[in-house]
């Protein structure tokens, strides 16, 4: 085989090998640096009463009997009421 065709057989070979390995690494850098999660809003529960309502609540203390003793624990309850 003439010097001149192996020395044009191996350039080809040798670019194409290249082209191969910087596309290779182009992919792994797609895979390896995602985009970063979209950021979304806790959802809240809000209550607007009309004008009207307005909440009355009633508390209290409450003997509770546990192992280690009887324990005065407090206590409340409260609801909406039309004003």
């Amino acid at each position: 085989m003439p010097l001149k065709r192996l020395i044009v057989i191996m350039a080809l070979a040798a670019s194409a090998m290249l082209g191969a390995a910087q596309h290779a690494t182009a992919q792994t850098a797609q895979i390896v640096q995602p985009n970063p999660p979209p950021r979304y809003a806790r959802r809240r529960i809000e209550i607007y009463p009309r004008p009207p309502l307005y909440r009355r609540c009633v508390d209290w203390y409450e003997l509770q009997y546990r192992p280690s003793g009887t324990v005065l624990y407090p206590q409340m309850r409260c609801w909406w009421v039309r004003g």
